[in-house]
């Protein structure tokens, strides 16, 4: 049986005792309710050296909350730019019109279009698909036009040390952090990952000691030391985490999807394929791990500290990207609407939304006549949440309040789009992961 996040199950405790108060008082011989004794603050983060404080410990995203801009973002354009990997180009579209302002050539097969950890540049990640080519295409945010190349060794995606003095380049083909100068991008140390096969998308702890970096192709997480530039460990995650009997049925190596009969529940099945989780993001009091997994069909629950898993909340089909809405309180999960690695277009799509506190899903957005939304970030004010549909050569522009979905046509297989600028003082990566 699934576990609620620890923090839901305190909120359910709380009310609990709330109800058997409200009932002693109506009771003739009920005692006087002592004082209310003031809840304790959140204890004081203490940060790694060089990383900025956590203004509000129980919500690290408390400075991506909307209205809360850098002055090193000012004269940004409001854009959205949408790496095309199959026509190794980026288009250009302005939110306010919803077209497609211009579209420019970069490198071989560009994932993510990734801000700087200062806000001031956007990169385009392009890990030229297993080739030597691989390369960085600097982008000016306040002409949206792109500038110089430079060579970079399969970068799949990249992150920044919270300290900002670090680009870590993920080549997921190596399987390896590739830590470089975040200037001339010249290469420092690597850390290698070797358990963890296509390693991907990754978040930072609270304090900013900690990485997580998913593992795409066998279904796990792996935990760095950043100071001592060191794997802790990694571990398997599975829908079926708490069921020795289903884990023990599943093959490694297996890539599509394949079920069996479920032994305890007849007529159920068993995907019997390891899992193949994607983005991570922590909860906002940085005590709790979500990622999504493409091939489990919704989102696993990690303990960090501990490193277990302790949860699973089923969201939809191909779950990928996760993004907190500008207050914190929610968690959009993007469903792919397929588990292949290549899928097909007008899949069974949509965005399904986690409250935060509880770990459930309030609800979902199917995308109407079917999708694949992968990639992207929440607007400024938070009024949208930008996706590619990464099978169908479109862009979604989902409304956080109705659900309602828009569309603008963009190149061959979009992926990692970023929105541009956001709320936050620095990035540590991906499309947009400000603090």
């Amino acid at each position: 049986m699934n576990r609620l996040p620890a923090l839901a199950l305190a909120l359910t405790t709380l009310s609990a005792l709330s109800a058997a108060s409200g009932l002693t008082a109506l009771r003739s011989d009920a005692q006087p309710a002592p004082a209310a004794v003031p809840a304790k603050p959140p204890a004081a983060i203490q940060p790694a050296p060089g990383v900025m404080p956590v203004p509000d410990a129980a919500n690290l995203y408390s400075e991506t909350a909307a209205g809360k801009m850098s002055p090193n973002v000012a004269g940004a354009l409001q854009r959205i730019y949408v790496p095309n990997h199959k026509s190794h180009t980026v288009s250009v579209i302005d939110p306010a019109t919803l077209k497609v302002t211009h579209t420019f050539k970069v490198g071989l097969y560009p994932q993510h279009v990734v801000p700087s950890w200062d806000l001031k540049t956007l990169f385009v990640a392009n890990n030229a698909e297993n080739s030597d080519k691989g390369s960085l295409t600097v982008v000016d945010p306040t002409t949206a036009k792109p500038g110089k190349t430079i060579p970079v060794d399969d970068p799949y995606n990249m992150y920044w040390t919270p300290d900002g003095k670090h680009a870590i380049v993920v080549a997921e083909a190596h399987k390896r952090l590739d830590f470089r100068d975040p200037q001339s991008f010249a290469l420092d140390f690597s850390i290698a990952t070797p358990d963890c096969a296509g390693i991907n998308h990754a978040d930072f702890s609270i304090d900013g000691r900690t990485a997580f970096f998913t593992c795409e192709f066998n279904g796990a997480i792996t935990k760095v030391d950043l100071a001592g530039r060191k794997v802790l460990g990694t571990i398997t995650l599975s829908r079926y985490f708490e069921r020795p009997d289903a884990l023990a049925l599943v093959k490694v190596g297996l890539k599509t999807p394949r079920y069996v009969a479920d032994p305890k529940a007849p007529g159920e099945q068993i995907c019997v394929t390891p899992g193949m989780p994607q983005d991570v993001r922590f909860s906002p009091d940085g005590k709790t791990l979500f990622v999504a997994d493409m091939m489990a069909d919704g989102v696993h629950v990690v303990d960090p500290q501990s490193f277990k898993q302790v949860a699973f909340i089923p969201t939809g089909v191909g779950a990928h990207g996760l993004y907190p809405s500008r207050d914190g309180k929610l968690l959009y999960v993007a469903n792919r609407g397929s588990n292949y690695v290549h899928g097909k277009p007008k899949g069974k799509g949509s965005v399904s939304v986690i409250d935060f506190a509880s770990g459930k899903v309030l609800q979902t957005w199917p995308v109407p006549g079917g999708g694949s939304p992968d990639m992207g970030g929440v607007s400024a004010d938070g009024k949208h949440l930008w996706l590619s549909g990464r099978y169908d050569d479109v862009v979604y522009r989902f409304d956080t309040t109705s659900g309602a979905v828009d569309f603008v046509a963009v190149g061959k297989q979009p992926h990692g789009l970023a929105v541009w600028p956001q709320p936050g003082r620095y990035n540590l990566g991906h499309t947009g992961n400000l603090r």
